[in-house]
């Protein structure tokens, strides 16, 4: 087993939850275009960037539209996203979370986080977790989205470590497809659709231990 130095997360999912939060603001988009819109095709635009969302989106409704309406779109979603999470705050962490950070803190483990979301520092901000955080990789920082591994990779070269050096922890089939073709160690969170895809499970972080794990702080 490697030597692990560093742990990547990913944002929406793992060390928070403002899945309800994107699910309301395109179902806005969606009713706008007329396009039916519910959790299931929601689960479809997991670990996309918003452009991606977007496009995905309007495929779902067989929907053509030029690129001022397309950004026009984009903006709005954006700004109804941006309301629904003005509350958010440290109790919104997801379990497990707080003590898996304090304890690779203390261990001496670098931390970063991956996410496409262009949001990710405002939302790290909100739940108190952007001083813990060693890198933060967001959707402004790479051009291509999970399931390719860009994310990840410029994530643990930030930290100076190599893919295989770091666990990555994600809640989506593409972005656990993206750790595993960037080289790391997957650790798949809430998704049962993960159990078989990603080295390990857990269906909260309260259950995952880093004693299973060989640790160089």
């Amino acid at each position: 087993m490697s030597q692990i130095k560093g742990l990547i997360f990913d944002l929406d999912g793992v060390l928070v939850s403002t899945e309800h939060n994107h699910y309301l603001a395109w179902k806005t988009i969606a009713d706008r275009l007329g396009i039916p819109f519910g959790e299931h095709q929601n689960d479809n635009l997991k670990g996309l960037s918003r452009e991606r969302s977007l496009q995905t989106l309007l495929e779902l409704g067989n929907i053509e539209i030029n690129d001022t309406d397309f950004d026009m779109l984009l903006h709005l979603k954006n700004e109804a996203y941006l309301k629904s999470v003005e509350n958010l705050s440290p109790e919104n962490r997801l379990p497990g979370v707080t003590q898996l950070i304090d304890q690779a803190k203390s261990l001496g483990l670098l931390l970063g986080v991956g996410s496409a979301s262009r949001n990710a520092q405002l939302i790290l901000s909100k739940i108190d977790l952007t001083k813990q955080m060693d890198t933060v990789v967001d959707g402004f920082a790479v051009k291509k989205t999970k399931p390719d591994p860009e994310v990840f990779l410029l994530a643990a070269k930030n930290l100076g470590l190599a893919p295989s050096e770091c666990l990555v922890f994600e809640d989506a089939e593409s972005g656990v497809s993206a750790a595993l073709q960037g080289g790391f160690t997957a650790i798949g969170v809430g998704n049962r659709s993960l159990i078989n895809k990603a080295h390990a499970f857990y269906h909260t972080l309260e259950g995952f231990n880093l004693s299973e794990y060989e640790i160089v702080g």
